[in-house]
């Protein structure tokens, strides 16, 4: 069996010592958010008992199945969208998540404008960009970052506080979390979650404010 308190206590020591040895150190600590996808029900308890308070889902129905018990219990849990969001899963989202990562094209934006309210749980979005033009992979691009993120600001005046990436596998991410930075500065916007688990210290030297880690806090997923 995992010792998720072991792992858990590894990583936070691990974010605290390269942050306090970063050009970031007079800023927050960046927050780790547990990737609890697709893990058995036993990880997340215990991860719940040793303290673990934000988690990470990819879906919307999976994290609706494992997490709406939970919540009524735990009302001190913050539940993060790491995963693609389909516009037919608005609904159902922002009654879950507290924060929505993946915002990424207008359609989305508009159908999240059309939904929210003042009920919504989802208090914060972060637009996701595909920093290496990966045809595969969700995100707006790079080129109309700037426009996208001014039209949910301004033009739907949705609650935009941070950006979110997924660097491409075969290349170096210290250029993507590097732009990714560039571009938040320059749109006023404080909170960058970027960083998993095999490149979250390279994360924290370009000023991530949240770290994605699942299968260095949970050990390997069983499919």
């Amino acid at each position: 069996m995992e010792n998720i308190q072991k792992n858990r206590d590894l990583i936070i020591n691990k974010i605290k010592d390269v942050h306090k040895n970063s050009s970031f150190n007079t800023s927050e600590t960046p927050t780790l958010i547990a990737v609890s996808k697709k893990q058995e029900d036993y990880k997340i308890n215990d991860a719940i008992l040793c303290g673990q308070k934000f988690f990470g889902e990819n879906r919307v129905q999976e994290a609706t199945q494992r997490w709406e018990s939970r919540l009524k219990i735990h009302n001190d849990l913050e539940l993060r969208l790491i995963g693609p969001l389909q516009t037919n899963k608005v609904k159902q989202a922002l009654k879950l998540f507290d924060v929505i990562e993946t915002l990424d094209r207008e359609k989305l934006a508009k159908e999240i404008k059309n939904n929210i309210n003042d009920k919504t749980k989802t208090k914060s979005f972060y637009i996701q960009i595909n920093t290496g033009d990966e045809t595969q992979k969700g995100g707006i691009n790079v080129l109309e970052a700037d426009n996208f993120i001014n039209y949910c600001k301004n033009d739907l005046t949705l609650p935009i506080s941070g950006l979110m990436c997924i660097p491409p596998s075969n290349e170096e991410p210290a250029m993507h979390f590097s732009l990714l930075k560039k571009i938040a500065y320059r749109n006023n916007l404080q909170k960058l979650s970027m960083g998993m688990s095999g490149d979250f210290e390279e994360a924290i030297k370009f000023g991530a404010t949240s770290l994605r880690v699942g299968s260095m806090f949970f050990g390997e997923r069983q499919y």
